[in-house]
Formats: C-alpha cells, sequence, structure tokens
C-alpha cells in the first residue's frame, strides 16, 4: 500500500479546567490542521477538562454527551477528524478515555485507557478492559493513552490484529523525555507500524510536561518531533513500507 496519510499533532498547555478555553484552542488548531490537508488531528490526554486537575472527576461527561456533540461539529466544520483525550462518567465510574471522531463528524472509536498510571490514577479511574480498532481510510488504526503506550504486549496485540498506525494522547511529564526520544521509535521499530503521541508542554501544578511529541514509522525513524514549546506538528505518513527492512520479530519468536 502506497498511501500516504497527512496526521497533525497538537502540543499546547493544559486548559486547567478552562473548558471554554479548551474548545477555543481546540478549534483553532483543527481549523489549521484541516486547512493543511490532515486527515486526523490528535490532541494529549485528558484534553477535556486538564490532566492534573483536582475537578477532573467532577468534570467528567458521559459518552455522547455536550464534549461529543461540540467535537463532532468542529470535525465537520474543519474538515479535520480529532482525537481527544477525556474524563468519562459512566454511571458511578469514571474512565481516562479518548474519542475519535471522522472528517465527516462520525464517532469512530472510542478507548478507555487500560494501563493507569501510578497511585492518582488508580484512585481516581476505572481501567478500560479492550482495545478500540477503526479504519482511517484504508488504514487499520487504534488508540491508546499514554503509558499503555510503554507496554510491548499491547503493541504486539494491535499489530497481530492488522493495526498500521496508533493515535497517543498522552500526558507525560519530566523525567521521562525517554518515552518521546526512544521508547515510541522503538516500539514503532519492533512492531512494524507508524505510532503518534501527542503531548502537552508546559507547567500544570506539579506535573512540567517536557513536549517532544512524535510521529515515528516502522523503520524505527522519528518523521517529526515537536520540541518544547507549543507547536501544532504535520506530517505526510507513508503507509507502505518495504517488507524488506521491517521487522520479522512476530514470526521469528520463540518461546523457552
Amino acid at each position: 500500500m502506497d498511501q500516504t496519510y497527512r496526521i497533525a499533532l497538537w502540543q499546547g498547555p493544559s486548559p486547567q479546567a478552562d473548558i471554554k478555553l479548551a474548545f477555543a484552542t481546540l478549534g483553532q488548531a483543527m481549523r489549521a490542521a484541516g486547512s493543511m490537508g490532515a486527515k486526523m488531528l490528535v490532541v494529549p490526554e485528558l484534553y477535556l477538562p486538564g490532566y492534573n486537575q483536582d475537578s477532573l472527576t467532577d468534570l467528567a461527561q458521559e459518552r455522547g454527551g455536550e464534549w461529543h456533540a461540540r467535537l463532532s461539529a468542529m470535525s465537520m466544520a474543519a474538515g479535520c477528524g480529532v482525537v481527544v483525550g477525556y474524563a468519562e462518567r459512566d454511571g458511578e465510574a469514571r474512565y481516562n478515555s479518548a474519542v475519535a471522531f471522522s472528517a465527516e463528524g462520525v464517532e469512530v472509536a472510542h478507548y478507555r485507557k487500560v494501563q493507569l498510571f501510578g497511585p492518582r490514577e488508580k484512585r481516581l479511574f476505572s481501567p478500560g478492559e479492550s482495545y478500540a480498532i477503526f479504519d482511517l481510510g484504508r488504514v487499520k488504526t487504534a488508540l491508546l493513552i499514554c503509558y499503555d503506550i510503554e507496554f510491548a504486549p499491547h503493541i504486539a496485540a494491535l499489530a497481530a490484529q492488522g493495526v498500521k498506525l496508533i493515535l497517543c494522547p498522552t500526558a507525560c511529564p519530566v523525567p521521562y523525555t525517554y518515552v518521546s526520544k526512544v521508547t515510541v521509535p522503538a516500539h514503532a521499530a519492533n512492531h512494524g507500524l507508524t505510532i503518534a503521541y501527542a503531548n502537552y508542554c508546559g507547567i500544570e501544578g506539579d506535573c512540567d510536561y517536557f513536549g517532544l511529541s512524535v510521529i515515528a514509522n516502522p523503520y524505527g525513524e522519528v518523521v517529526a518531533q515537536a520540541g518544547a514549546g507549543p507547536t501544532l506538528l504535520v506530517a505526510d505518513v507513508p503507509m507502505g513500507f518495504d517488507p524488506a527492512r521491517l521487522s520479522t520479530q512476530a514470526r521469528d519468536f520463540r518461546m523457552i
């Protein structure tokens, strides 16, 4: 498959529970990404309402609620799909979730973070129990969130199901810069897929986000990477690759 997709990542500060600001900023990013021909924009983890907020679970919304209606309308207006991390309420449970809308405003995927990070997330959220796989054009695509991307078994499981692109909102702070610099490119190479990893930058409470949002391809090459400041990262990502250059780990692995 020789197809190329244009993907955008938005890296910026947390809206810090200012929902009006969050949607205004997101709308600008989506319009800019759409005007440059991007098919999908990925923004950070728990962007609605912000990752490190005391009011996080109080502001959580049900799937299909007001936030989703606005995101659907914004996708259609911008002509660009979007993946947004958000705090989800489902009865008494709360989830660290992400939702994907197509450029036509249709929800195409919904995912709940499986690997909750640290005592705070484990106290606030219930873990997800399943993957979210969908077609972006003709490319089989999946969502993961932040800490999920660091677990090789999840990447391997998705690759085994034919996934070629992983879109990953994150909220990764100092000192974990190795995730962007090493882990994401290594997983992309080891499992033969493309990973788009969208982080915050700036400071939110005691979280000092390092930025470094990245898109890495199946050769382990960094297609595009942001620095430490606000960035709209846009890159053309080929979806056809030379099999001779791809990892053969999946078929060569021997269990002992």
